[in-house]
């Protein structure tokens, strides 16, 4: 079949990458610049040099089997190794979280900055539409996050759009700072202190350059009191918070940044991916599962399995 696929965050591309493996032609669109998604890493010039923020997902575990192995086949390839700072079973992209999503978008077709904005059954297949026009397919996977798939939900397709929006993500606001000058602070992870949720030396990560690099994260209960905050208030709200938790008299940042999660960890719908054969459409994605990277690359994986199966 030609399927295409809405979303080219993990689960798309893990079954885009499976499915094309199986002799399907397979097309990915993604209203994002470029990979990453969740995974994104973000690079910000300085005084000191170009400092990078992993300032989404932080890094992953490992336990499924079959998830054990695709691992140890991204960290052969260079991509992912581990991060015992944060756990003996913590795994990160190298050299940013970005780097498997470009890894596994590499041999596939993707159209970045595409939002694909409905949904339309034709005689036989599919017809997408874009601000650039439309696209044709036989089938087609969604694979975005919860609160997005409701609005693509199509005619015989209700109930998932219902499940979708009973699945509520997490928001996370972010801030993103660089020092000219090492923190004191032994450690290079802080958990839940305050309103902090969790805060990382981003620059202590395997295969990283650059200048001191810190990652705050808001809790999901602070993100959620202040999702409309201004950016520059949370900035100085989250450093204050770091200061203080840390017990340091923090420098003047080289640069610091905020960037808000409005879906940051997924909801668990109690599934693993939907495939409707009649309509040939199907949804994953981790909001399926649970709020980790693996149930992504699960959800995919489990979808592209049942429709080779079918």
């Amino acid at each position: 079949m030609k399927i295409a696929i809405v979303g080219a965050g993990l689960a798309g591309l893990t079954a885009a990458t499976d499915l094309a493996a199986g002799g399907h032609e397979v097309a990915l669109f993604d209203k994002a610049r470029g990979p990453g998604g969740r995974m994104s890493t973000r690079r910000i010039e300085t005084l000191q040099g170009t400092a990078y923020f992993d300032h989404g997902t932080q890094y992953f575990t490992v336990r499924d089997p079959g998830f054990v192995d695709q691992v140890a086949a991204w960290e052969a390839a260079g991509v992912a190794a581990r991060w015992p700072a944060a756990g003996e079973n913590a795994w990160v992209g190298t050299p940013g979280m970005n780097a498997i999503i470009k890894a596994l978008a590499a041999p596939l077709d993707v159209t970045w900055q595409c939002r694909i904005a409905a949904l339309e059954q034709t005689g036989d297949g599919w017809r997408l539409t874009h601000d650039g026009g439309n696209v044709e397919a036989d089938a087609v996977v969604v694979a975005v996050p919860a609160e997005q798939v409701a609005d693509l939900m199509p005619a015989g397709a209700e109930a998932w759009g219902t499940l979708a929006k009973s699945t509520i993500s997490a928001p996370c606001w972010t801030v993103m700072a660089a020092f000219d000058t090492p923190l004191a602070r032994a450690g290079d992870v802080l958990r839940d202190a305050g309103p902090i949720g969790w805060a990382a030396r981003n620059s202590a990560k395997p295969g990283r350059t650059g200048p001191e690099s810190w990652v705050i994260q808001g809790s999901p209960a602070w993100s959620a009191a202040h999702l409309e905050d201004d950016a520059d208030a949370v900035i100085a709200a989250l450093l204050s918070a770091f200061a203080r938790a840390t017990g340091e008299s923090l420098p003047e940042p080289l640069t610091a940044q905020a960037h808000r999660w409005r879906y940051a960890l997924s909801g668990a719908a109690g599934k693993t991916a939907l495939w409707d054969e009649m309509l040939k459409l199907g949804l994953c994605g981790d909001w399926l599962i649970g709020p980790r990277i693996e149930s992504a690359w699960a959800s995919g994986r489990a979808l592209a399995a049942v429709i080779a199966e079918r």
